[in-house]
């Protein structure tokens, strides 16, 4: 059994930053993919980044350039480095580790307000 746990979510003032990590333990039998995904009250989770292990990059349009993900494969923890944030990034954040064997797993989610 895998586990992600989320850490780094909170409340920000418009044009705030945050850090989010993501620590996965456990089973894992090779990571493939770790990404970012969001979920704002009444909407559907959307994917906000993803990385690969070997470092390749993916941003939905609404945070390039404002969003990082990095990844730390010996330490199998993923990071999204947040700038200049805005009302509409207001969700909570949930991680997600797919494997070499396509098996997928989310963590449980970090509330991110983005409020004056």
């Amino acid at each position: 059994q895998v586990q992600l746990v989320e850490s780094g979510g909170g409340l920000v003032q418009p044009g705030g930053s945050l850090r989010l990590s993501c620590a996965a333990s456990g089973r894992i039998f090779s990571i493939n993919t770790m990404g970012w995904y969001r979920q704002a009250p009444g909407k559907q989770r959307e994917s906000v980044a993803e990385i690969t292990s070997r470092g390749s990059t993916n941003y939905a349009d609404s945070v390039k350039g404002r969003f990082t993900i990095s990844i730390d494969n010996a330490k199998k923890t993923v990071y999204l480095q947040m700038n200049t944030l805005k009302p509409e990034d207001t969700a909570v954040y949930y991680c997600l580790l797919v494997d070499d064997m396509g098996l997928s797993d989310w963590g449980q989610g970090t509330q991110v307000t983005v409020s004056s």
